[in-house]
């Protein structure tokens, strides 16, 4: 397993996510993932699923404090009314005390940075979260979070071979924050890629564990790849005995050309352009 460590947290750089995973679909992947040996859990308020992540972990037999839990703020609720009692509502499905990470889901046009960045502060102190980030943030919306001083430690964005997301890397990098890569396998596209194939071929690996592989070796990256199929889950964690060249990690880079965007909303902010 590799982990990332930053600003006091360490991390594990596999995480699941369970965008989609309800009820006993996400009880049961969400145990199976901490049997095979994760330790890393995404959940969020948008999902409908801390209740279920939280019994899992219960179920599990794994402690508590071994498990890195993050969830997020909808964006509805980031007003300074709404934030803390969303927060101690999802402490209270999770039945935790705090989690590891504590995200904004994403930015809210009607509610200013500074007064979620405060809240989110705020969460933090009150030991309800113990590092604290954002999620779907350009860098111009950056810009004005690093203002507020809050301290973050990542941003949670859309990242596969398929996406250049070279100018927020950069800028992450410069402020050495961590990029945490959602829909990394590109919602299953990655399946048929014959550069990934043909990569994958070397070393007896799927395009989606080449693809993951790929992610693990950029410095100061995160992955949440998320399955409803445990022999999934596992393959997904089944990344960690082979090492793609330096060559091969820019045969992959090229893949960025295609520049397909999965996920925006109608709500979603000015993305960056490359």
């Amino acid at each position: 397993m590799n982990y990332i460590k930053l600003k006091g947290a360490t991390i594990p750089a596999l995480g699941l996510g369970t965008f989609k995973l309800e009820g006993d679909t996400a009880r049961k992947i969400v145990g199976h993932a901490l049997a095979t040996g994760y330790r890393h859990l995404d959940t969020a308020q948008m999902y409908r699923n801390e209740e279920a992540v939280g019994e899992a972990i219960r179920e599990s037999g794994v402690a508590r404090s071994e498990v890195f839990l993050t969830t997020k703020v909808l964006p509805t609720n980031l007003s300074r009314e709404k934030f803390m009692p969303s927060v101690e509502e999802s402490l209270q499905q999770l039945r935790t005390d705090y989690v590891d990470l504590l995200l904004i889901h994403w930015p809210n046009a009607e509610v200013p940075v500074e007064e979620y960045m405060a809240e989110l502060v705020k969460a933090r102190e009150m030991g309800y979260a113990r590092y604290i980030g954002v999620s779907n943030h350009p860098t111009a919306l950056l810009d004005k979070v690093l203002a507020t001083g809050a301290g973050i430690i990542t941003n949670q964005v859309e990242y596969h071979p398929f996406l250049n997301q070279d100018k927020l890397y950069t800028y992450l990098r410069q402020h050495e924050l961590t990029l945490t890569a959602y829909s990394p396998i590109a919602q299953g596209q990655v399946l048929g890629n014959e550069t990934l194939k043909s990569i994958g071929s070397k070393y007896g690996k799927s395009e989606v564990q080449v693809t993951l592989r790929w992610l693990m070796q950029q410095d100061g990256v995160l992955a949440i790849p998320r399955s409803a199929k445990e022999k999934n889950v596992e393959a997904n964690f089944n990344i960690f005995d082979f090492e793609l060249t330096p060559q091969e990690m820019e045969q992959i880079n090229q893949l960025k050309q295609a520049n397909t965007r999965l996920i925006s909303p109608s709500f979603a902010p000015a993305w960056d352009t490359v």
